[in-house]
């Protein structure tokens, strides 16, 4: 399938610092494509250079059938020329004007007289419930009013494309919720094509049709949210997408074990890149799925027990995030308060506790300090089942 937006190639460097590194984007028709990573990943240059604010060095970007940057032709539209939304983080909303006058603003700019006439300021108002606050101006509005109203402003003049740059990042968490959930249903409305920036993978997850990861200006991997949550393309990916607790594996005649010795089956694990001749690897799963036992003989049938040392707990309403530590990994896992209160509140720091994880549970990688790992390339969907060693 033809992609109706496209970047290929794109390089943005400042001095000697590359921000963005040869990145090839795919974005099709009414998609809603989330760029997840942290902090100096290149998410928000990438969207600059997207909006026209930033000029790469290299590549291409086309919207639909125009090309709007070419570095080898030289072609660079400005950003007032590339029919696109804006949603910022600060809302930059122009504080000597009415919501009415703000919402309006980019069909002023491209000279819509129809459509400031039409109805279509209230009719954007509406959409974000805003249509009773169109005489207010900015400074008289709550945070979340002043996004809804920035919102607005982006999809009023029915833009080619939509970026948002990490928009509800200002907002509490309740009306994070709320504004996020907004965005949502007006996609499924309206079906305008987006990019949004984010470091937050609820986020991701909750709003894109595909999601790009991203480190150190490239893509890691760029999939549908319940692939890259499933299936994550490395250990960078699994552990940005919430499996914080890293496990050290090794492989003797025996087969495979954790550094404290005990057995882990793989043969039901998802494993990437560990070849037939490694010897170690590192194995990634979320706190919710390492359990927690008064008891060895409690753990379900087939679980690899681990046996640690209790650090710390924190009260979270109906569980428990506990922390221990296992040899020398530390490891979070998610309690039931109603199965667990007892035990914890009389536990110290310290205190032996047994721990228990289904081996299907692990997302398994090759341990880059292995010199004998043989390095396979892996797609989003591709697995490598490992058994035991013969």
């Amino acid at each position: 399938m033809t992609s109706h937006f496209t970047v290929s190639g794109l390089v943005k460097t400042y001095g000697d610092n590359v921000v963005v590194d040869d990145l090839d984007l795919p974005i099709e028709d009414g998609e809603f494509l989330v760029l997840l990573g942290p902090s100096g990943c290149g998410k928000t240059t990438t969207l600059r250079c997207l909006a026209g604010l930033e000029t790469p060095q290299g590549g291409t970007i086309t919207f639909k059938d125009n090309v709007v940057f070419d570095a080898d032709t030289k072609v660079n539209v400005p950003a007032h020329k590339r029919n696109i939304g804006m949603v910022f983080q600060s809302y930059a909303l122009w504080p000597h004007m009415t919501v009415r006058k703000n919402i309006g603003y980019p069909l002023k700019v491209r000279k819509m007289r129809n459509a400031l006439k039409d109805g279509s300021i209230e009719e954007a108002a509406r959409m974000v419930d805003c249509e009773g606050l169109l005489n207010r101006y900015p400074s008289q509005l709550s945070g979340g009013q002043q996004q809804r109203v920035a919102v607005a402003r982006g999809l009023v003049a029915r833009p080619d494309l939509v970026l948002f740059d990490e928009p509800l990042s200002n907002l509490d968490a309740r009306l994070r919720d709320q504004v996020r959930s907004q965005i949502h249903q007006l996609h499924q409305k309206l079906g305008f094509t987006a990019v949004f920036v984010t470091h937050d993978q609820a986020e991701a997850f909750a709003l894109g049709d595909r999601v790009a990861i991203m480190k150190a200006g490239k893509i890691e991997q760029y999939d549908e949210p319940d692939q890259v949550f499933e299936y994550p393309a490395s250990e960078y990916v699994a552990a940005f997408i919430g499996m914080s607790n890293r496990i050290e594996l090794r492989r003797d005649h025996h087969g495979w074990e954790t550094a404290k010795g005990e057995p882990v089956d793989l043969s039901r694990a998802i494993v990437r890149g560990v070849g037939d001749r490694g010897t170690r690897a590192v194995a990634r799963l979320r706190p919710d799925d390492l359990l927690l036992h008064t008891a060895e003989n409690e753990r379900p049938a087939g679980n690899v027990v681990l046996h640690a040392d209790l650090v710390d707990f924190e009260y979270g309403g109906r569980y428990y995030d506990v922390a221990v530590r296992a040899g020398d990994d530390e490891l979070m896992l998610r309690a039931s308060a109603t199965e667990h209160a007892a035990t914890l509140k009389k536990s110290q720091p310290g205190d032996r506790m047994v721990l228990s994880f289904a081996p299907s549970a692990l997302r398994v990688y090759a341990d880059t300090a292995d010199a004998t790992v043989d390095r396979v390339s892996a797609t989003a969907k591709a697995t490598v089942t490992v058994g035991a060693a013969s």
